[in-house]
């Protein structure tokens, strides 16, 4: 047996050796299949407007969005939301998610999105032309999870720097109906792609 304290006995383990990349032109290279997508990669941050028949009044909430990948044609998707008061300042924390969309030939995507609030779901739809269409294909709830049958999502790149967000839900015996819209910016607006998915630099402010 080792006379070396345990700390002493094994090396220390390497940083993970495939980080993420949110820029379409650092390592590692996105795979062909993201080429509908590149305009998405980066952070994303902003605010928007919440409402639904259940709920007790609108709302207002500031989100930020993540998508990365790791050369694999896939994104990666990481989303938080929190509420806002009347004068903008934070309330609580409220919506996360995160999960995968699965690019597929002719700009089809597969998405998996899992919630905290036990709510897990695949969603299929088209990228083209700066805008990610996803419909439901089925969702899946934990026992006490709350009652969610269908969603749409669309995601829109109305310039290199501007993203809207909408989301209609169906949920609690409500059919399928407005639920949320937000309006994020670039985090980095140094860091883009145009159309085609080749990087611009675009220059400090004076």
């Amino acid at each position: 047996m080792s006379d070396l304290a345990p700390e002493h006995q094994y090396p220390a383990p390497a940083p993970y050796p495939y980080p993420d990349s949110r820029h379409p032109d650092a390592a590692p290279a996105p795979h062909a299949l993201l080429s509908p997508v590149l305009g998405l990669l980066g952070t994303w941050h902003g605010r928007g407007q919440g409402e639904y028949p259940t709920l007790p009044a609108d709302f207002t909430y500031a989100q930020e969005v993540t998508f990365s990948h790791d050369g694999r044609p896939f994104l990666r998707y990481e989303a938080r939301a929190w509420l806002l008061d009347a004068d903008g300042a934070p309330l609580r924390s409220a919506a996360q998610e995160s999960g995968w969309w699965r690019l597929q030939p002719d700009g089809r995507v597969e998405a998996l999105v899992t919630q905290p609030t036990g709510i897990a779901e695949i969603s299929v739809g088209h990228a083209a032309d700066g805008t990610v269409d996803l419909a439901t294909h089925e969702v899946a709830l934990t026992p006490t999870a709350k009652e969610v049958t269908a969603t749409r999502r669309r995601y829109t790149l109305t310039d290199d720097d501007t993203l809207t967000f909408t989301h209609d839900m169906a949920a609690v015996g409500e059919p399928l109906r407005h639920h949320l819209s937000a309006r994020l910016r670039r985090k980095d607006p140094t860091d883009r792609t145009d159309p085609k998915g080749r990087k611009e630099q675009t220059a400090p402010d004076a």
